[in-house]
């Protein structure tokens, strides 16, 4: 007998969940949208994966008391429609088109690493709704997430080395405060983003509307081609 193996490689399936309100609407009619790629093949990493990203999905979209049971899309987005509706009980006249459109893609994955972009929008009344990136970093191997302070040899050197960079682009004098021109570091002290994406062209620093500026300011970002940052990453 011939025994052939197969080495089973991670993978990943789109699937997409969506709700609308049965309330009758004319227009902006309440909805939400989770597009989001599950990790499937290899089961050890993959469930880890996926429940990590369930984990800050939930997060960005879950509006009800801790104690509802909410443990997978369907149950979440079900929920999200739940809460409109009963807001809408509550304060008729004052709730209106309730929206979450969230989408998560492979952004990014080699030998050692495994970025995951969920990109999100969420408006549940109020001026205006929030729209943001979320950057998910795993170990490819293992599917442990990678947390942003894992990711430099020396996470000071490289935080210098960025905000050298940051201030050249946004015009910040080198011995000004780095909020000297509006923006809205906390302490007054230059820090990396929340976000850190492994991209195609570069690693991206990613600061999300209000982590360091105003919503009307909107994002900030810098962008590093990897030949420049490699000395300081752990992972290619």
């Amino acid at each position: 007998m011939i025994f052939t193996s197969c080495k089973k490689e991670l993978s990943f399936d789109n699937e997409t969940f969506e709700e609308k309100s049965t309330i009758p609407c004319k227009k902006d009619c309440p909805r939400i949208t989770i597009e989001v790629p599950i990790a499937k093949n290899v089961k050890v990493t993959s469930d880890s994966i996926n429940k990590k990203v369930f984990a800050v999905i939930k997060e960005i979209a879950f509006f009800e008391e801790d104690s509802v049971k909410v443990d997978d899309y369907k149950s979440l987005a079900k929920s999200f429609i739940v809460s409109y509706e009963e807001m809408h009980q509550k304060f008729p006249n004052d709730t209106f088109g309730w929206e979450a459109r969230i989408i998560g893609n492979v952004e990014f994955q080699s030998e050692q690493i495994l970025n995951l972009k969920i990109d999100h929008y969420t408006f549940t009344g109020g001026a205006h709704g929030y729209q943001g990136y979320r950057s998910l970093l795993f170990d490819k191997k293992t599917g442990k997430t990678i947390f942003n302070n894992q990711l430099f040899k020396n996470e000071k050197e490289f935080k210098a080395f960025a905000e050298k960079t940051f201030r050249s682009k946004y015009k910040i004098p080198e011995k000004a405060n780095i909020n000297a021109t509006g923006l809205m570091f906390e302490n007054d002290k230059f820090q990396l983003p929340q976000n850190i994406f492994y991209t195609s062209a570069g690693l991206l620093l990613y600061y999300n509307s209000y982590e360091a500026a105003s919503y009307a300011d909107g994002p900030k970002e810098l962008l590093f081609p990897y030949e420049e940052v490699k000395k300081y990453l752990n992972f290619h």
